[in-house]
């Protein structure tokens, strides 16, 4: 991006901290929206549990693509290379980490026993920067969607449609 490698580090910080959601690509993976929160310089994720988002292709130890989108229009804004650390339970990078995560995890079915689920049954990894960032890519990246377990509604009531839209009588 650009010659100094510490303006590159900040861009990668500030468009990740405010983004909601980054893509990474793990090994041998798709890209995948996944929720996160920013921790002592490396993205955070909790998955691979139940109720939690799929973290398919993040090993430890291995490399991943993240792509960053701007929060307001959902465009892409920086893209980088991360290591990929996965964190173990009960150690006190967890700890903090699922501190952070707690916080941000909306929808949890049992927000009280939350972490006590994720040290059982989940996954918590770190997504730490490289030094190197990378370029943005010219084309677009549009791709099929992931297969998903999610439906759409089936067949509207015949009923429905005047329920709706009939017209009030005057009286």
């Amino acid at each position: 991006m650009t010659a100094d490698p510490l303006l590159d580090r900040a861009l990668v910080e500030e468009a990740t901290k405010k983004s909601g959601l980054i893509w990474v690509r793990g090994e041998g993976s798709p890209a995948r929206a996944l929720w996160h929160v920013w921790l002592d310089g490396a993205a955070v994720l909790v998955g691979d549990g139940p109720g939690e988002q799929p973290l398919p292709g993040l090993v430890d130890g291995r490399p991943a693509e993240v792509t960053v989108r701007s929060k307001d229009k959902g465009g892409r804004v920086v893209a980088w290379t991360a290591l990929v650390a996965e964190l173990a339970p009960g150690s006190p990078e967890w700890e903090a980490a699922v501190a952070e995560l707690k916080g941000k995890r909306l929808n949890a079915p049992d927000a009280e026993r939350v972490t006590v689920r994720w040290a059982e049954q989940c996954r918590v990894v770190r997504l730490v920067p490289r030094d190197v960032v990378t370029e943005m890519p010219s084309g677009a990246l549009a791709a099929v969607p992931l297969a998903t377990g999610a439906t759409t509604r089936g067949v509207v009531p015949e009923a429905l449609p005047r329920l709706l839209f009939r017209r009030k009588r005057k009286g």
